[in-house]
């Protein structure tokens, strides 16, 4: 049997933790192997007992969700929890390096979803955050220079990406298999300069190649 995604939750609020941690146990696959109330427990922690994934509060004393994101991106996968009426800064810790995130309230199912994603590598973005999120976040940076120019075809996939797809729904939507969309993903990362989908689809709104 695969074992269970092993998950550190980080959030200063005990209440949150308790209800976030019976949310994931809840699902066969996931299993909390720890938790911290502030971000230097948090990176700690990430670093001696490696969890396949880090929930992190975006709001956390001594170190803040930003801070551990950009300590522990690269060597893990990192989700930001938002309340997003208060925390538009979470951009900040997606070009940090986190690979998703997701709303306090979200519901059980986009909660382990998310989780599921990060595992794999393939960050979920709730199309209903990605929409409001990055659309003050094209209006709001310039646009990154540098990048090598997208085929048609990855143009597509980003723009799909842009929308909240997962690679299964890309792969349906243009009637390509997953294997090619994987394979698209990581051409457009390697010609954009970035590190995962969820920057991806922030550079689609801040160079205006998606639309909402």
């Amino acid at each position: 049997m695969t074992a269970p995604i092993s998950v550190l939750l980080a959030d200063d609020q005990a209440m949150v933790r308790s209800g976030l941690r019976l949310l994931l146990e809840d699902e066969p696959d996931i299993r909390v192997v720890a938790e911290a109330s502030d971000g230097v427990e948090a990176v700690e922690l990430a670093r001696r007992l490696r969890p396949d994934v880090c929930l992190v509060d975006i709001r956390m004393p001594r170190l803040d969700g930003i801070e551990v994101t950009r300590a522990l991106a690269g060597s893990h996968r990192v989700v930001v929890v938002t309340t997003f009426d208060t925390d538009e800064y979470v951009y900040g810790a997606l070009r940090g390096g986190a690979v998703g995130f997701v709303l306090k309230d979200a519901g059980p199912a986009l909660l382990a979803e998310a989780v599921r994603a990060a595992n794999i590598g393939d960050a979920l973005v709730s199309p209903s955050v990605t929409l409001r999120l990055l659309r003050h976040v094209a209006d709001t940076h310039a646009t990154p220079a540098g990048t090598l120019p997208l085929s048609e075809r990855e143009t597509e996939v980003v723009r799909a990406i842009a929308r909240g797809r997962t690679n299964r729904e890309i792969a349906a939507e243009l009637f390509i298999s997953l294997s090619t969309v994987k394979s698209h993903v990581s051409g457009i990362q390697t010609k954009l300069g970035v590190r995962n989908r969820v920057q991806i689809a922030a550079w689609a709104w801040e160079t205006r190649t998606v639309h909402a």
